[in-house]
């Protein structure tokens, strides 16, 4: 049986340097068991890593293969509409590209989207029926 879980998100970039520097502009900050090739950040029981697109091509065994962005989004939840709203803020102060600017939505909480300079797509939401650990973790109630 496969374990349900992601222990690693791996996003493929265009400029790696450029990458990082945006991420660090949000106030991310790399692993120490970063490399030139790629970066890591640790997160809440997951790591998310930063890899060159050709790399990343090459290391799934499709050298040269075009690879898309934007069929998944990453989603960070708060607990309070203001924190999506400073979190949203935050995103386009670092470079971050507006798709969808937080409103009210029909499933009655609070969300928007952004994407960082490689279209990867980012949601922002607060979510009423969905409590936050004090550590910011979620678990579905």
């Amino acid at each position: 049986m496969t374990p349900q879980r992601v222990t690693l998100i791996t996003l493929g970039v265009a400029d790696l340097a450029a990458s990082r520097a945006f991420y660090a502009s949000l106030g991310w900050v790399e692993h120490g068991e970063s490399q030139p090739g790629v970066a890591f950040y640790q997160m809440h029981g997951a790591v998310l890593a930063l890899f060159g697109l050709a790399d990343l091509a090459a290391d799934q065994g499709r050298a040269g293969a075009g690879l898309g962005t934007g069929a998944v989004t990453l989603a960070q939840n708060f607990a309070t509409e203001a924190e999506v709203d400073a979190a949203f803020a935050a995103a386009l102060a670092a470079g971050g590209t507006v798709l969808k600017r937080p409103e009210k939505v029909f499933w009655g909480g609070y969300s928007g989207y952004w994407a960082d300079p490689d279209c990867h797509v980012w949601e922002v939401a607060m979510n009423p029926f969905w409590p936050l650990a004090d550590d910011g973790s979620l678990t579905l109630p």
